[in-house]
């Protein structure tokens, strides 16, 4: 209980998509129940279409959250601002830096309108066999998420 989530929207607009918390889960075996601390406000359609023998299957992507480790910005002045914190990783090219970004929430990171402070910036590094960025939560971020310059065989 208290995970944050974001459900995308499924209609034309992509600003219907809504984060909200979860209150409880009821184990009912097969049909768990989720309760949220607010209502949902916006219809997010889930349904299968079928066409002769073919079917599609539509359904609104859901995002967690919530991580145990979190990195983030300011939580008093970077909304203001536009001004979060950064990782940078930058070498020589010649792999003696590594970086291994997994399963935390960056929230508030990255910095608006200031060219290479991405919340997650790999930057002319070269080769990085070792390094890797994968189940990460990046939101409510001031500049793009995950960028790289420069690097080859970064898994992301």
């Amino acid at each position: 209980m208290g995970e944050d989530f974001v459900i995308a929207s499924t209609d034309v607009s992509g600003r219907n998509a809504e984060q909200r918390t979860i209150a409880s889960i009821s184990d009912t075996s097969t049909n768990p129940v989720i309760t949220f601390t607010e209502p949902l406000i916006n219809k997010h359609y889930a349904g299968i279409q079928y066409f002769g023998d073919d079917f599609i299957e539509m359904r609104a992507e859901v995002g967690l959250l919530t991580r145990n480790v979190k990195y983030q910005g300011d939580q008093e002045t970077s909304e203001d601002n536009q001004y979060g914190a950064v990782i940078i990783m930058h070498s020589p090219g010649d792999e003696s830096t590594s970086g291994r970004i997994d399963s935390i929430e960056l929230k508030n990171c990255g910095q608006a309108f200031i060219l290479g402070s991405y919340p997650i910036h790999f930057h002319m590094i070269g080769t990085v066999h070792a390094s890797y960025v994968r189940n990460n939560a990046i939101h409510h971020s001031f500049n793009r998420a995950v960028t790289i310059h420069g690097v080859h065989y970064l898994r992301v």
